[in-house]
């Protein structure tokens, strides 16, 4: 008997209900805008074709709320149906409900318009220069109405840039995942070893060792570069760099001078492979395979939503 009365005062009106309570008590918008339409037209079977539904369910759905509510809100008869007294009441509270709905609905719509107005981007140096203009003009197509903007620099730099808030979406050729951020590849890519058509190795008959390649001084990106990571990783170990350069373009070009040889990006020189302006150096990839994965990244727990979802898309197809 304690128990019972401890229950109805636990529900007594003005008392603090758990947390979730209230959505089991308030009707939910479809039953309240269905309310909203039967005042305004006057009959059940007119709000149902308004709204979309069969009269039944529209029926169903007023019985259901007021067994929900405790209260009868509609009669019904052969010439339609109108509000009770009480339902009157409980339409003029649900017109309050509907309208503050909408204005959250285009409160949210506002801040998707404004997400979706522009995409920055973060990638490294070999996606961003061969893989993302095209990735990049497919979006534009799709939404011409996005900005995008792009931010290029090694692997580390992007892991910084999107976990600073920087960036909504990033792509990376590193080893492994920077902390603090998911990903799914995208792609897979072969790095080559390359030097210019007068370098002494051009003229090899024999693939060049993982042990050679690791003991000569090479054209190096910097540290930090996916490229790096990936060759330091296979090799275990590299010999202090001949040069080390912040770009993949500049790389080239050092190569291309004579300067030395150095190991690449196999989408970054195949317009020098074919000119002969580089040549590729066969290498015995057996115990070294020079071989990674391309990465989508964006910070843990945050799914690439808008124009980043779409542009995670395109990489794929």
């Amino acid at each position: 008997m304690g128990t019972e009365r401890q229950g109805r005062r636990e529900q007594q009106p003005g008392r603090e209900s758990p947390p979730g309570m209230l959505a089991h008590r308030v009707p939910d918008l479809g039953a309240l805008e269905l309310l909203l339409a039967v005042a305004r037209l006057g009959s059940l079977g007119a709000a149902a074709r308004e709204l979309g539904i069969t009269q039944p369910a529209a029926s169903s759905r007023v019985r259901s709320m007021e067994r929900q509510l405790g209260l009868a809100l509609v009669d019904r008869s052969p010439r339609g149906s109108r509000l009770t007294d009480t339902g009157a009441l409980v339409t003029d509270w649900a017109r309050r409900i509907v309208e503050a709905a909408e204005e959250f609905d285009a409160g949210a719509q506002a801040l998707r318009d404004r997400r979706d107005s522009r995409l920055t981007v973060a990638a490294s140096m070999t996606i961003a220069e061969y893989l993302l203009p095209r990735w990049l003009l497919a979006l534009r197509a799709a939404r011409p109405d996005t900005a995008v903007s792009l931010l290029a620099g090694n692997s580390a730099a992007v892991a910084e840039r999107l976990i600073g808030g920087e960036a909504d979406l990033g792509f990376v050729e590193g080893v492994s995942v920077p902390t603090g951020l998911d990903s799914t590849v995208i792609a897979h890519d072969r790095l080559i070893v390359v030097t210019a058509p007068s370098h002494p190795w051009s003229r090899r008959r024999r693939p060049l060792t993982a042990d050679e390649l690791a003991a000569t001084p090479l054209i190096l990106r910097e540290r930090g570069s996916g490229t790096r990571q990936v060759l330091d990783e296979a090799l275990g170990g590299l010999a202090r760099p001949l040069i080390e350069l912040s770009s993949t373009t500049a790389v080239k070009a050092a190569v291309v001078s004579g300067a030395g040889p150095s190991v690449l990006s196999e989408l970054a020189v195949g317009e020098e492979l074919t000119s002969r302006r580089l040549v590729e150096i066969p290498f015995d990839a057996a115990a070294a395979p020079l071989t990674r994965a391309l990465r989508a990244v964006w910070p843990t727990g945050h799914r690439p939503t808008g124009p980043a979802r779409d542009l995670l898309s395109l990489t794929r197809s």
